[in-house]
């Protein structure tokens, strides 16, 4: 009987002490196939403990990783599973859906070589709207990423307001008007012409390309923008001429914030729970 009371003890403590862990998500494996790529986009799926037993329809956060990263970043280097835990138990957060999709090679944009960024919007936000019980709305879909990441964030966000609540680029790769030499960019297939970097190709799939017909739309995503002030690749000073220009467009619905740190996951998976919670307050529930 003793032994029964002192484990109800440590079990009552262990709850007390880990409530994230008491009510943990989990995380998953998944892929669906791409007609326009001709392969299959790769996910993993952040789902909340309570997903299974619940009927309520979810958020969806997209989740972007970076240059060379994969569906498996966000996870492993990101500690979104703790985080999204730990929020949620604490009632910052609501229970919510974080998908993240591979794209390692094309900065989830479209380009000469592959259409990723159509791939992103019209096959795979559909097939989760499709495979698990979401909020299929614009108020129930938001998105973020770092770095090129960030990159393909800002520019579904600019490109498709009427799919998202809101955006979060983490150390967005929002060169303009082009990215410093020491940038992947310069060397990535999809901004090259004859094997060499080409500004007009970079320029014609950054954020400045859609920028004047996401003004004309009248819809207004909200942004949260950030960067570390040590950022290795410049990235506080393009992110500030960024909010600058969404700034004198929406001043209500954008925020910058410059922090102490590089262009790492310290930065990253850092500052990704404050990002979630200002994203969240654009969430609509569903009906």
């Amino acid at each position: 009987m003793t032994r029964i009371k002192v484990l109800h003890g440590f079990l009552l403590i262990w709850l007390l002490v880990c409530p994230a862990l008491a009510g943990a998500g989990s995380i998953s494996q998944h892929s669906v196939d791409s007609a326009l790529l001709n392969r299959a986009i790769s996910y993993s799926l952040y789902t909340p403990d309570d997903y299974s037993t619940s009927r309520e329809r979810l958020p969806v956060l997209y989740l972007l990783h970076g240059a060379s990263g994969n569906e498996h970043s966000w996870v492993r280097a990101g500690n979104i599973q703790e985080t999204a835990d730990r929020l949620i138990a604490e009632g910052l957060l609501p229970p919510m859906l974080i998908v993240m999709p591979a794209d390692p090679n094309f900065w989830w944009a479209d380009s000469h070589l592959e259409m990723a960024q159509t791939a992103l919007i019209t096959e795979l936000v559909p097939h989760i709207d499709s495979a698990y019980r979401t909020h299929a709305a614009r108020g129930g879909r938001i998105i973020a990423g770092y770095s090129a990441g960030g990159f393909g964030t800002t520019n579904a966000a600019l490109k498709y307001p009427e799919l998202f609540a809101a955006a979060a680029p983490l150390s967005p790769a929002v060169y303009n008007p082009v990215p410093p030499a020491s940038s992947s960019a310069t060397r990535i297939e999809i901004f090259q012409s004859n094997g060499a970097f080409d500004p007009a190709r970079w320029r014609s799939l950054n954020w400045v390309s859609v920028f004047e017909e996401y003004k004309e739309k009248g819809l207004i995503v909200p942004f949260y923008i950030n960067s570390g002030d040590h950022d290795r690749f410049d990235i506080a000073y393009h992110a500030a001429g960024f909010f600058q220009a969404l700034r004198e467009h929406q001043p209500d619905h954008v925020e910058l914030r410059i922090f102490d740190g590089d262009h790492d996951f310290a930065a990253w998976g850092g500052s990704v729970g404050d990002a979630m919670q200002y994203l969240a307050g654009y969430l609509k529930p569903a009906r």
